[in-house]
C-alpha cells in the first residue's frame, strides 16, 4: 500500500510535517511516530535467531494482547529496565516483592495477569532447556522448527490478506501452551512470528519486502 499524497494547499504546506522520505511503507508504519516507523524498517521481518531477543518479543507480545503494538513498544525501554533486561534466569526468580513493585511501575503496562505470565513464561523456558538439544537456544529452536529453520515468504498486496493466524501458528501456540507458557494463543504467536521474521508478512509494496524476502533466502 502506498503512503498517502501530500495535499498542495497552503495550509497543507505550513502545517504537515515534512516526510523524511518518500519510501513506500506496510500500511501501519505510515504516518506514524518516528520510532514505529524506524522498527518496521529496521526489526520487523528480520529472521531473528537471538535467544533473548525471542524471549523479549514473546513477552511484549503477550502485553500486547487487547492493546496496540504501538503502545507497547512505545514502553519497550521501560520494560527492559522494569524486567531486568529480559534475563530469564532473574525473571524466574522473582517473587511477590518484585511483582508488586512492576504493578506499581507506570513505565510498563500494569496487568497482573500480563505480568505474572512473564515470570510463568521465563520458568518455562528454564524447564524447556533441560531437554533442548541446545539449551542456549531453546526458545528460538521451538519456534523456528515450525518453520522448518526458514521463514515463510508471503506476497501480500493489501491489508485484508493478512491473516491473524496460521496453521503454524496454531500448532506453535498449542506447543507453548503444553510446555507451560502463557499468553501465547495462536494471535499473540503468530504477531511473534511476524515480528521476528519467521513470515515475510511485508506487503510486495513495501520497500523492505524485497530485502527482507532476500535475508530469508540466504539462510
Amino acid at each position: 500500500m502506498t503512503t498517502p499524497k501530500a495535499t498542495t494547499t497552503k495550509a497543507a504546506r505550513s502545517n504537515a510535517p515534512v516526510p523524511a522520505d518518500s519510501k513506500t511503507r506496510c500500511f501501519w508504519a505510515t504516518g506514524v511516530p518516528d520510532f514505529y516507523e524506524k522498527y518496521h524498517d529496521e526489526e520487523w521481518g528480520v529472521p531473528c535467531f537471538d535467544e533473548q531477543k525471542m524471549f523479549e518479543m514473546l513477552i511484549l507480545e503477550g502485553a500486547q494482547a487487547g492493546l496496540s503494538w504501538q503502545t507497547v513498544l512505545a514502553k519497550r525501554e521501560n520494560y527492559r529496565k522494569a524486567f531486568d533486561g529480559f534475563n530469564v534466569e532473574k525473571i524466574a526468580r522473582y517473587k511477590e516483592p518484585k511483582i508488586e513493585k512492576l504493578l506499581a511501575d507506570a513505565g510498563i503496562i500494569r496487568n497482573q495477569l500480563k505480568i505474572r505470565a512473564a515470570v510463568t513464561n521465563a520458568q518455562a523456558l528454564l524447564r524447556l532447556r533441560e531437554t533442548a538439544a541446545r539449551p542456549e537456544l531453546a526458545l528460538t529452536d521451538f519456534f523456528w522448527q515450525f518453520v522448518d529453520g526458514r521463514p515463510k515468504q508471503n506476497a501480500l498486496k493489501r491489508k485484508e490478506d493478512i491473516k491473524a493466524t496460521t496453521p503454524e501458528s496454531d500448532a506453535l501456540s498449542k506447543a507453548l501452551l503444553k510446555a507451560g507458557f502463557k499468553f501465547v494463543g495462536s494471535t499473540i504467536v503468530y504477531a511473534h512470528m511476524q515480528a521476528c521474521g519467521m513470515v515475510n508478512d511485508h506487503l510486495t509494496s513495501c520497500w523492505r519486502y524485497e530485502a527482507v524476502r532476500e535475508m530469508g533466502r540466504q539462510l
